[in-house]
């Protein structure tokens, strides 16, 4: 596979990919108007607080790449970017609604995909959703698999799906709801050692005025 993407890529990516595709009038996007499609506080995860400046420069390495162009006509006054991921990677409407879903949220469930990928491409029901995930997995797909499904997590019934533009499976990007879960199993346990270590200095003071006694 090609040199990995950082996190920044993707979310500038993913932004690019989505707008295109649910705001085509706002497209070709302006870095100010990048800015405020990656740092949303809505529908990404993790959140970002990116300046024009880094996009910028985040989007001058996506060029030297050929990942994105600059594009220029009658009447533009700024400088607006546009993404060749759909061209590079050969994807087709769903494919792409799938894949933008996952870069900018991180690893999701088939429904999870289909509900939030319903401004981009309609699926009839989850089992169209895992048809398309399965031809992006595929170990045949060029230039490469962009997608991994990821081993079942304890506490959920269903298997996530990620896309591998990092390079490989992000198993180590965390699933916001077994890290809500695993934070609550920690704090119970430090809450149960306070309330132990309390009672134990407890005994031994009630011990102690017992010792003096005699």
């Amino acid at each position: 596979m090609e040199r990995p993407f950082t996190p920044e890529d993707v979310r500038v990516l993913g932004a690019l990919m989505e707008k295109e595709m649910t705001t085509p009038e706002y497209y070709p996007m302006t870095p100010n108007a990048l800015k405020a499609a990656c740092n949303q506080k809505t529908n990404r995860h993790p959140v970002t607080d990116y300046s024009e400046e880094e996009i910028v420069n985040i989007l001058d390495g996506l060029r030297r790449r050929t990942l994105v162009r600059i594009v220029s006509g009658p009447g533009m006054r700024t400088i607006k970017y546009e993404h060749r991921l759909r061209d590079l990677f050969f994807l087709s409407q769903p494919e792409a609604a799938l894949l933008t879903v996952m870069m900018l949220r991180g690893p999701q469930t088939a429904g999870e995909l289909r509900a939030r990928s319903d401004r981009m491409a309609t699926f009839e029901d989850i089992g169209e959703v895992e048809s398309v995930l399965s031809d992006l997995s595929a170990s045949e797909r060029q230039p490469h698999p962009l997608v991994a499904r990821l081993p079942l997590a304890p506490g959920r019934k269903e298997p996530r799906y990620a896309h591998l533009l990092f390079g490989e499976a992000p198993e180590d990007i965390a699933d916001p709801v077994a890290a809500e879960s695993r934070g609550g199993r920690v704090t119970d346990l430090e809450e149960r050692v306070t309330r132990l270590e309390a009672e134990l200095a407890g005994l031994r003071e009630a011990f102690d005025r017992f010792r003096e006694q005699f």
